[in-house]
C-alpha cells in the first residue's frame, strides 16, 4: 500500500513536470534545464504534389465522318492493339470502293486493248504497212492505259483505306476511359471518342525547384542520385510499391521556376488510375541536422519559438524555422539555431524573455523532480495541481 502512494506521487509530480505546455515542479532557485545545440542524423523526406498518368495515353478520334452505328467496349475494359472499339455508319464509303473497283476494272480493259493495238502495231511497222507517226501513237496509247490503271487501283486503295477507318482500333494495349458519345450521334476527327490508356506502369509527373535540379547536375550523378521514390495517394496512404525517377525536363519553367520530373510506378494491381493525383515522397538524411523536442518550442501565431540562454544565462526568446515534415516528437530546425547554441528544454510557460535563469543538466533536473516527489505528501500534490 506505501508503494503504490509513493508510485502516485512520484507519477502526480511527472505530471505537473509535463501539463501546460512544458512546466516544471517548483524548485525555488530558478533552475532549467539547458542543452547546447548539436548535430545529429535525421531521416527526412520532401513531398511535391503529383498527377498521375498512364506511360501511353492515346486519345482516340476517327479519321472519317459519320455516324456512330457500333460500340464494341464498355469503359473501364482492357484492350489489345488492334482490337476494334468502334464502328462508324460505312455504307457510303463502301459504294466509294465499288465505284473505285469499276473505275480499275474499266482501266484494266482500256489497258489490254492498247496493249493489242501496240503489238499489233509493231508487226506492221516491221512489215512497213504504217509510219513512225502511227508507231508512236500506238505506244503512247499504250503507256498512258498502264497510268490509267495504276491510277485508277490507287484510287481503290485510298478507297479501302478510307473503309478501314469506319472501324477505329485501338493503337496500344490498354484500358478505356470514358465514353462521351452512344450510337447514332455524329462524329468526326475533332471528336475524342475515348482514351486508352496503359496502366501497366504509371508515370507520375511533379515539379521541383531550381535549387533541387543545380544540386543534382552539381552532383554529376543526376537521376541515379534520387533515391527510390514512395507515393503518397490521394486518401493520405502510401502506394505499396516503390517508383523511380526516370526522367527529367532539361527545361526550366519560366513563369514558375520549376522543373518537371517523371518517376514510373509498377502497377500489377491496376491501382493507379491514369488522370489521379497524389503526392511524391522523395526521402533523404541529413546528417548535420538540428534535431531539438517539440516540447520545448512553443508557437504563436503560426511562428514557432524556444528560449535560448546568452552568456548571462538570460533566457531570449527566439523565433525558429522548422522542416515542415517531423516525426511527432520532434523538429529539424532550418533556421533561428546554430551548433554551439543553448536552450531550454523544460518549463517554458514559466519564463520571459530576458529572465535570468540558472542552468542545469537535463540529469540534474530529472534528478530534482525524483527528489521533490520523495518529499511531497499527497496534499502537497493536491494542493499544487488545484494551483495549476
Amino acid at each position: 500500500m506505501k508503494m503504490k502512494r509513493v508510485m502516485m506521487v512520484a507519477a502526480s509530480v511527472l505530471l505537473l513536470a509535463s501539463c501546460g505546455g512544458g512546466g516544471r515542479p517548483t524548485f525555488g532557485d530558478n533552475e532549467y534545464p539547458v542543452v547546447e545545440v548539436g548535430t545529429s542524423s535525421a531521416a527526412m523526406q520532401t513531398t511535391y504534389p503529383a498527377s498521375i498518368k498512364g506511360v501511353q495515353d492515346v486519345q482516340i478520334s476517327p479519321k472519317v465522318s459519320g455516324f456512330l452505328i457500333k460500340i464494341h467496349v464498355k469503359e473501364g475494359q482492357t484492350v489489345s492493339a488492334g482490337q476494334v472499339l468502334f464502328e462508324i455508319d460505312n455504307v457510303t464509303y463502301q459504294a466509294q470502293v465499288r465505284q473505285a473497283q469499276a473505275a480499275v476494272n474499266t482501266a484494266r480493259t482500256q489497258l489490254n486493248t492498247a496493249e493489242l493495238t501496240y503489238n499489233n502495231s509493231k508487226k506492221l511497222f516491221e512489215n512497213r504497212v504504217i509510219g513512225d507517226y502511227e508507231m508512236k501513237t500506238a505506244h503512247n496509247s499504250y503507256e498512258q492505259a498502264k497510268a490509267g490503271l495504276a491510277q485508277a487501283e490507287a484510287s481503290l486503295a485510298n478507297a479501302k483505306e478510307t473503309l478501314s477507318f469506319c472501324f477505329v482500333k485501338s493503337p496500344a494495349t490498354g484500358v478505356v476511359g470514358t465514353l462521351p458519345y452512344k450510337v447514332g450521334a455524329l462524329v468526326s476527327a475533332q471528336n475524342v471518342l475515348t482514351t486508352v490508356s496503359n496502366n501497366s506502369t504509371m508515370d507520375v509527373y511533379f515539379s521541383v525547384n531550381e535549387k533541387f535540379a543545380l544540386d543534382m547536375s552539381k552532383n554529376g550523378s543526376g537521376l541515379d542520385s534520387i533515391p527510390a521514390v514512395k507515393l503518397q495517394l490521394a486518401d493520405g496512404t502510401i502506394y505499396a510499391h516503390e517508383g523511380k525517377v526516370t526522367k527529367m525536363s532539361g527545361v526550366i519553367d519560366q513563369a514558375t521556376g520549376s522543373v518537371q520530373m517523371i518517376a514510373s510506378f509498377p502497377n500489377p494491381d491496376k491501382m493507379l488510375k491514369s488522370g489521379g493525383s497524389g503526392n511524391i515522397v522523395i526521402p533523404h538524411d541529413n546528417n548535420t541536422a538540428i534535431v531539438i523536442p517539440q516540447s520545448c518550442v512553443s508557437e504563436v501565431q503560426n511562428k514557432k519559438f524556444v528560449y535560448t540562454v546568452n552568456k548571462e544565462n538570460k533566457a531570449i526568446y527566439t523565433e525558429i524555422t522548422v522542416d515542415p515534415q517531423n516525426d511527432g516528437n520532434t523538429y529539424v530546425v532550418t533556421s533561428g539555431l546554430k551548433v554551439g547554441d543553448k536552450y531550454i528544454t523544460n518549463g517554458i510557460t514559466k519564463l520571459s524573455d530576458q529572465m535570468e535563469i540558472v542552468p542545469i543538466t537535463p540529469e540534474r533536473y530529472q534528478q530534482k523532480i525524483d527528489e521533490q516527489a520523495k518529499a511531497m505528501s499527497a496534499g502537497d500534490i493536491v494542493d499544487a495541481m488545484k494551483s495549476k
